[in-house]
């Protein structure tokens, strides 16, 4: 016996609409598209330009080519050139790796990109045209437990970044220095607002009482998460936004405001 000839059993609407959400339910995740689009499309320029990425009167370096580690680095290069002077090879290419991983694996960018890219689904109440779903057990994204491991690697990286701003400042105050400073902070916060981080500072203790320093630690962590999706649209504004002021700097199209010295 059918569901449908059950006494007392109802069958199931035949509803041909895709949808009955009457909300302009695309239009997130096409904003979504058109921002991570326009953001990668200008960070992938950025990085092969090869060019106006420093400035060397108060020490000012895009994150975009930190730490810059090729001979066209200049005195931007702290930590030696060991990467070979070839136009596919950006400057920081033993970094923009993990941050990419980093990224492309967080909890908040899987759901931006799954919606505004893949559709899967565009929207919740709205169901994709995918006819098999293997979640994230399967190749390629199975790949996507990684995250933990990346979190290491980003918060490396936002030390090399603290630093580029703490030697700039050596040089004296002026707007390019608060602009590092913003984005170098913003981009802790986005870092430890992660899932990763949060279970790493709290997700194992039995007893809170015993490992008060954690719980505060946890705490402050559990506070920043709640914003993690805001953190992670903040943190493509101030990158795109230091990149873009020390290179209009190192062009000579603007001059930096100075403050102090």
């Amino acid at each position: 016996m059918t569901t449908a000839t059950r006494p007392g059993v109802r069958a199931r609407a035949a509803i041909k609409a895709r949808t009955l959400r009457t909300d302009r339910w695309w239009l997130a995740p096409l904003i979504t598209f058109l921002g991570l689009t326009a953001w990668v499309t200008y960070a992938t320029v950025r990085v092969f330009m090869h060019k106006w990425f420093y400035v060397e009167a108060y020490h000012y370096l895009t994150p975009f080519y930190s730490p810059c580690l090729t001979d066209r680095c200049g005195d931007a290069a702290e930590f030696g050139t060991p990467l070979p002077n070839f136009w596919l090879i950006p400057e920081a290419s033993l970094t923009l790796p993990f941050l990419l991983l980093f990224r492309l694996t967080c909890y908040y960018y899987r759901k931006a990109y799954y919606r505004a890219f893949w559709l899967s689904p565009p929207a919740c109440a709205v169901p994709d045209r995918h006819e098999k779903y293997s979640g994230e057990t399967r190749f390629p994204l199975v790949f996507q437990n990684a995250h933990r491991y990346a979190f290491y690697a980003a918060a490396i990286i936002s030390v090399i970044n603290t630093w580029d701003a703490i030697r700039a400042q050596a040089t004296g105050l002026g707007l390019g220095n608060v602009i590092l400073w913003v984005n170098v902070i913003m981009l802790w916060a986005y870092t430890l607002s992660c899932h990763s981080c949060r279970h790493i500072a709290g997700g194992r203790l039995k007893h809170f009482s015993k490992h008060p320093v954690r719980y505060r630690f946890w705490t402050f962590v559990s506070k920043l998460n709640t914003r993690h999706m805001l953190l992670a649209w903040v943190t493509l504004g101030t990158l795109a936004l230091t990149d873009f002021y020390i290179m209009a700097l190192s062009a000579d199209w603007i001059s930096d405001l100075r403050l102090i010295g």
